[in-house]
């Protein structure tokens, strides 16, 4: 639909894909997914999403490159990111203070708190 926002779904589990697809749709927003960091940043490249959603442990590229990538890359550099991984807390202090690359725009623990998602990705993208 015309003027919805679109988000990348990133993430190599087809479960994970299908509920975040249908949560979205459900609450007005459009969507395209990857299932890994490869395909995932040509398609951020490709479609120019709003924000990007992208799990951390992925096999064929990791979210962690691919997160680099966005950020170096002069077109994608803008888009917010979302982790969204099953990786434990002590991965969001770790990505926090690395010098190559800003935080992430938000970071949450699978299973994810639907309220709390939702909430953030519309401060982040209306």
């Amino acid at each position: 639909m015309a003027g919805q926002k679109k988000i990348l779904i990133v993430d190599d589990e087809p479960d994970m894909v299908e509920w975040l697809t249908a949560f979205f749709q459900d609450n007005g927003y459009a969507t395209i997914f990857a299932y890994d960091g490869f395909d995932g940043f040509e398609k951020a490249e490709a479609e120019l999403p709003d924000l990007i959603t992208l799990d951390i442990t992925m096999d064929k590229e990791s979210g962690i490159k691919m997160y680099r990538k966005l950020n170096d890359s002069d077109k994608t550099s803008g888009i917010p990111v979302v982790i969204l991984t099953g990786v434990s807390s002590e991965f969001k202090r770790f990505i926090s203070r690395r010098k190559q690359v800003p935080p992430p725009s938000a970071y949450f623990e699978k299973p994810v708190d639907r309220e709390e998602f939702l909430k953030k990705v519309q401060e982040l993208i209306g």
